[in-house]
């Protein structure tokens, strides 16, 4: 694929390179709506802003004047400051550090709920989350300092996280193990996903300056051949064997193409291509496996298809027919990717990755 057209289109401000999302922005021809796609021509379009959600009122049918004038006007739910997210079976999780537990948005059902748990499964500050095959949540608590697992109904079943030195900010379900970022040790500890959740071990093994150590890890993403972890105080995303043997890191800090600032969520697809949220440039850029920029998309919000102050990031293959609807009729909807605005009218942007028919 060609992208030396859109990795060129930047621009010189004060002396120094920035970028921004280059995106075009046409009447769609299925629509009336603005079609928001990314790059700009004469490349060919990979990304196609969707549609955004912030509340119960982008899913609700509306309210009968009768139900309102027996029960009172419903009060919207509301997404307030969105982190991580996830997707599993047709259900969206967001993770929302405001309210103090997560927002589940089924799909097929075009339902939105609160999930805030009390009791023993009371959260702080749900940063991130990961449903595994069993349907168990597993959510990295900021305040709490642990990483609290709920069952298929959302019960409260456990807590774990060692006293003192951790502060888990993300967590992942991969071969029977769980995986979690500490931001006070700066590892990934590693553990049996079996009561009591022993810890098997940790990586990486390295001094502070030796390469492959991590300085600030925020998040994680396992597939079949890697780790992959955002170095927040490196401005990298390094990767690892699952043995935790360091391979190599993506980015570096800059403003420039391919560099990073803020990196916050990612996400690997089917074809091992990186996606990056960074906080600071307001985008996500893609990379391939070799570590090559292949574009970015969104940019700082000026409307539809903008991000502000992105966190997280989910890629998801099986709810397409979903958003159909929103995919311009030149293009064929490939899958999903959802990010989190923290700020801003539009908490959760939906975009697909779209080919030509």
């Amino acid at each position: 694929m060609n992208f030396r057209l859109f990795l060129l289109t930047i621009f010189m401000v004060s002396g120094a390179y920035l970028f921004y999302s280059c995106s075009t922005v046409k009447t769609a021809s299925t629509s009336k709506k603005a079609l928001v796609i990314y790059p700009s021509p004469p490349d060919t379009a990979r990304i196609q802003y969707l549609t955004s959600f912030s509340s119960s009122l982008d899913f609700s049918t509306k309210q009968s004047k009768f139900n309102k004038s027996v029960f009172g006007e419903d009060k919207p739910k509301v997404i307030s400051k969105p982190f991580g997210i996830e997707t599993h079976k047709g259900k969206l999780y967001i993770c929302d550090i405001d309210v103090g537990g997560l927002e589940v948005i089924d799909f097929e059902k075009n339902s939105f709920d609160y999930f805030i748990p009390g009791g023993k499964g009371e959260l702080k500050l749900p940063l991130n989350c990961f449903i595994d095959e069993d349907d168990f949540l597993y959510v990295a608590d900021g305040n709490r300092r642990q990483i609290v697992i709920f069952n298929a109904e959302r019960e409260y079943v456990s807590a774990f996280g060692q006293e003192g030195d951790y502060k888990p900010t993300d967590v992942f379900v991969y071969d029977n193990k769980i995986w979690v970022t500490n931001i006070r040790n700066n590892k990934i500890d590693v553990y049996e996903k079996a009561p009591p959740n022993k810890l098997l071990y940790s990586f990486p093994d390295l001094g502070e300056g030796e390469e492959g150590a991590l300085f600030q890890p925020t998040n994680i993403f396992i597939n079949d051949n890697k780790v992959y972890v955002t170095d927040f105080g490196d401005f990298k995303i390094k990767k690892y064997t699952h043995k935790g043997e360091y391979l190599s890191s993506v980015g570096s800090y800059g403003r420039n193409i391919g560099q990073f600032v803020r990196p916050k969520g990612i996400a690997v697809d089917r074809d091992s291509n990186l996606y990056v949220v960074d906080t600071g440039f307001e985008n996500t850029q893609i990379f391939n496996e070799a570590g090559q920029l292949l574009m970015f998309f969104g940019g700082t919000y000026q409307g539809p298809g903008g991000m502000y102050l992105p966190a997280g990031i989910a890629i998801d293959y099986d709810d397409l027919n979903y958003f159909q609807k929103y995919v311009d009729s030149d293009y064929l909807l490939k899958y999903l990717i959802f990010i989190t605005n923290q700020y801003g009218p539009d908490k959760v942007s939906v975009y697909g990755a779209i080919e030509l028919k």
